[in-house]
């Protein structure tokens, strides 16, 4: 489960996303230039759009073992989405090179922003099977519905990238309010540790919040209590209002408010409402009637320190 590659030379190939972190790949010659150098196999630009990057990475698992996802949280996921796809994931490995301006992924797995030990844990890392989820259909880490799902919506229309992209969308968390979603949770846990085979609730939630990773991006630890490779699905159920949640928004920040909201941990989750935003992985899915989430047991192996 956590033993490093075993091949003397493993087939490499590191999929970089060109626009990452302010088009730093583009842009610095010699983050390119190092990178080339020290990191081993070929190197593949998805200069288009998502839907190439995933279909890029499903082919490359044809006859490679080892993936390396260079970018941010949605490079990350275009790349594991590939990998699923493939139907290789129990032969191809991830690799994490941290270029983007968010890496939920690699905080909660420890891997460093720092390139020369991002590219050792590559070269020489251990591997870890983790879960993932499938999410509506696509494979993902981490996501949201309510506000912050619809604040990553509002981002993304924006021009500025990044951390002052985020910073700029939230303006409009003030005018956001509570809606009514209908809750069904199955093969869970109580946050006291008492199991249950179906939870069904009906809550009015400012934001419910979906992890396998403990953070969102820059370094936001929205969820406290999930763990990557547990087997289940972590939901907290915020069900106060955007007052409230921008008035302890630092103790939300550091994941210390999360203790007072509805919090569970299952196996199938299914939202329903009525235009509900939707996020996964940092992207936005658009506003849906229904959500549902199904947990991947170590569906994905990952070089980590």
């Amino acid at each position: 489960m956590q033993d490093s590659i075993t091949k003397a030379t493993p087939r490499i190939t590191t999929i970089i996303n060109p626009n990452a972190a302010n088009k730093k790949w583009k842009r610095n010659v010699l983050v390119r230039t190092y990178l080339q150098k020290h990191l081993p196999g070929d190197f593949v630009d998805t200069h288009k759009d998502k839907a190439f990057t995933v279909q890029t990475a499903k082919e490359l698992c044809a006859h490679n073992d080892v993936i390396v996802a260079a970018g941010g949280d949605g490079t990350i996921a275009d790349v594991i989405q590939g990998i699923i796809d493939s139907g290789r994931a129990e032969q191809v490995t991830l690799g994490i090179l941290p270029l983007g301006s968010g890496n939920a992924l690699r905080i909660s797995l420890g891997i460093p922003l720092n390139l020369p030990r991002a590219i050792k844990i590559i070269k020489a890392g251990r591997v870890r099977e983790i879960d993932v989820i499938d999410f509506n259909g696509r494979i993902a880490t981490f996501g949201s519905i309510g506000a912050t799902a619809e604040i990553t919506t509002e981002k993304l229309q924006n021009k500025i990238p990044g951390f002052f992209g985020h910073i700029l969308a939230a303006r409009i968390m003030s005018k956001l309010s509570r809606e009514e979603q209908e809750v069904e949770l199955f093969g869970g846990i109580e946050d006291s540790g008492e199991p249950f085979e179906h939870k069904h609730m009906k809550l009015k939630v400012f934001d419910a919040v979906i992890g396998k990773t403990n953070h969102f991006g820059y370094g936001w630890k929205i969820a406290p209590e999930a763990e990557i490779d547990d087997g289940y699905i972590d939901v907290t159920f915020f069900e106060i209002s955007s007052s409230k949640f921008l008035l302890y928004f630092p103790s939300i920040y550091f994941g210390t408010f999360q203790k007072t909201q509805k919090h569970y941990k299952a196996r199938k989750v299914i939202l329903r409402g009525k235009k509900m935003p939707v996020q996964y992985n940092g992207e936005s899915m658009g506003k849906k009637d229904k959500v549902e989430l199904n947990i991947l047991p170590r569906a994905l192996k990952v070089l980590v320190p």
